[in-house]
């Protein structure tokens, strides 16, 4: 795992924010002062999901309103799919976020 400083002042309120990390493009979520990190595409339609909002503990798409857990990724039973979830540490420096090694960055 990778660990990556991200450049950003965390406003007191709760928001949902898009992130580029190492080239990669995250959905940043402060909800309830608990920080997540997660992908940034619903697997369902493709929708961006720092366009949508949180509501009990979910994310949720812009576009359908699929709503997915911010602890588990899992979505709302009977969608059968998920979104990845990121780690985050809270540093004295700022905020990071683990990303895994690629497999090709390993062979070389």
């Amino acid at each position: 795992m990778e660990w990556f400083k991200v450049d950003i002042e965390l406003p007191e309120d709760d928001f949902v924010e898009q992130i580029k990390v190492n080239g990669k493009k995250l959905c940043l979520i402060k909800y309830e002062q608990k920080i997540y990190v997660i992908q940034n595409t619903c697997p369902h339609a493709g929708g961006i999901l720092s366009g949508g909002w949180c509501k009990e503990g979910n994310i949720v798409c812009p576009i359908h309103r699929y709503e997915y857990s911010l602890t588990t990724g899992r979505g709302a039973p009977g969608q059968g799919d998920y979104i990845d979830i990121y780690p985050t540490e809270q540093r004295e420096d700022g905020l990071y976020v683990g990303l895994k090694e690629s497999w090709w960055k390993r062979i070389f």
